[in-house]
């Protein structure tokens, strides 16, 4: 990991292999071709060209330096916020359940390779059964730049994608699934990981050797696939908004939690500092016999309700449309968590749940902070009004939402949450490092999006907080909790945008356990 800040003057000086870029102005790229152009040519003289450098650089954007210098001051200053706790002595983390094998593809590029025609009428699909729902379900989420997911339940056509993705040049492989991906994290800053999940032998191997897999082997992992798209992507008469990506997938291990017996006998052992249940995702529109789900969540219920006081517990959300689904979840499994972890499009989704409407499946992938801030408060509350009205589990105690633009934590003060400042800075310095693909943040293909300043709620007459260059990570205290928001050096020329979420949920859960 960088320890500190790259120099001033946004020089490329890491590597990072991406699709997006970022323009610096009309006019000043044609002042600039137009002065190496006449410079390269005596014969106007060191006069034209002493005028031709001060055209050039007239017709520089007048703000670049400033926003330069801006990058820079913020960038050092969130790095001196990451440096100023460790995670030592090293953390003991577990994390359930599954795992697969990503195949990462330009979405476009595989639909146009399918010769799927873009749909004239975009519509949101729980699950995908055909080429049509899948043009149809891509353009719903693709204009917008909303992350999805969903499941194939036809197993002829998921193959025909993963075939076609296989011989897609650029197209790669790598680990997937929020727990693999949180315990890769979680074990490259320095944390002990027990994992849950059943993998192949191969998959095992490459993993950490700081994780210890609990679960059974299998023949074939499950695949997902990827589809990623850049900023400014277009596919017929659609374009993207943001970078994000749609994700399909047709488990057969994941749904089912096949590993939770294994994990939870070492469980006992291993006694955690954390435990982290993710990827329940892949119950999502299963086909399962009647009862069958229920009793796994009952049984993970179970499980979670034994584990010890001393061990913290986090759920991390995840793209869910079954109604039926998320209320199992609100039954057997958020009452057992002291923490939630969630992206802008999770967060209004639980929320609606909890106000007994029906699920968000679309909501705004570029919220303001205000709005955020808002609905993490009625969240924050409406669980803890559950576990008073319910006395079970745990009160809620932390609550963690990612967005392009900024992280934003909650946390109930004087809990067993430290580090709030920290852990927000990491947050959003891991945004930029997983997005880029490099751990070296280099400014020339970053920027910020996130307001000069913001309202901590939409409430009128609420406090504007500016952000400071010198202390972008800015927190406060209010109704018995902490709140820290700190912006993201947004990543402009995209790597992958697939397993950022579970990324930074893990790197800010590092340095408050």
């Amino acid at each position: 990991m960088k320890t500190s800040a790259p120099p001033r003057h946004r020089h490329a000086h890491t590597y990072s292999s991406g699709r997006e870029s970022e323009g610096t102005g009309v006019l000043s790229v044609h002042a600039n071709t137009m002065a190496i152009e006449l410079l390269s040519g005596v014969k106007y003289g060191s006069f034209l060209s002493l005028a031709v450098v001060l055209v050039a650089f007239w017709f520089r954007s007048p703000d670049s330096s400033v926003l330069d210098d801006r990058l820079d001051a913020v960038l050092s200053s969130l790095l001196r916020a990451e440096r100023k706790v460790t995670s030592e002595p090293r953390p003991r983390v577990a994390i359930g359940f599954g795992g697969c094998v990503d195949i990462i593809v330009d979405g476009v590029t595989l639909l146009n390779k399918l010769d799927l025609t873009p749909t004239d009428q975009p519509l949101h699909h729980d699950y995908i059964e055909n080429t049509e729902q899948l043009a149809q379900s891509f353009a719903y989420f693709f204009s917008p730049g909303a992350a999805s997911e969903r499941f194939v339940v036809n197993d002829t056509l998921f193959s025909e994608l993963v075939e076609a993705s296989r011989e897609l040049p650029g197209s790669r492989w790598s680990i997937g699934g929020n727990a693999p991906v949180m315990a890769s994290r979680m074990a490259l800053e320095g944390c002990d990981v027990l994992l849950g999940g059943s993998f192949s032998n191969e998959f095992t191997e490459i993993l950490s050797q700081r994780i210890t897999v609990a679960g059974n082997t299998v023949d074939e992992p499950d695949i997902h696939l990827i589809l990623e798209y850049p900023t400014g992507a277009t596919w017929g008469p659609y374009t993207s908004r943001r970078a994000n990506r749609y994700i399909v997938h047709s488990d057969d291990h994941n749904p089912y939690l096949d590993s939770m017996e294994q994990f939870q006998e070492k469980l006992i052992s291993f006694r955690p500092d954390l435990l982290v249940v993710g990827g329940l995702q892949m119950m999502d529109s299963f086909p399962f016999q009647t009862g069958e789900r229920e009793t796994l969540l009952g049984n993970l219920g179970k499980m979670l309700s034994s584990v010890s006081s001393q061990t913290a517990v986090h759920f991390e959300m995840a793209s869910f449309v079954d109604e039926s689904l998320m209320s199992d979840l609100l039954e057997f499994v958020l009452p057992h968590a002291d923490s939630l972890g969630m992206n802008e499009q999770e967060l209004p989704n639980l929320l609606s749940l909890f106000r007994g409407s029906n699920l968000t499946v679309l909501s705004d992938p570029n919220p303001r902070v205000a709005t955020v801030l808002d609905q993490m408060r009625e969240l924050y509350r409406l669980v803890n009004q559950r576990y008073q009205d319910n006395r079970l589990g745990r009160p809620l105690t932390r609550l963690h939402v990612h967005t392009l633009a900024f992280q934003a934590i909650i946390v109930k003060r004087g809990s067993q949450w430290k580090n709030i400042m920290s852990a927000t800075a990491k947050a959003s310095l891991t945004a930029n490092r997983h997005v880029c693909g490099s751990a070296d943040i280099d400014l020339s293909k970053a920027r910020l999006i996130m307001d000069e300043s913001f309202s901590v709620s939409r409430q009128e007459g609420s406090q504007r907080i500016p952000l400071q260059e010198s202390r972008p990570v800015s927190c406060w205290e209010e109704n018995g909790f902490e709140v820290c928001v700190a912006p993201v050096l947004v990543c402009t020329e995209v790597y992958q945008t697939a397993g950022g979420g579970d990324n930074i949920s893990a790197a800010g859960l590092v340095l408050q356990i």
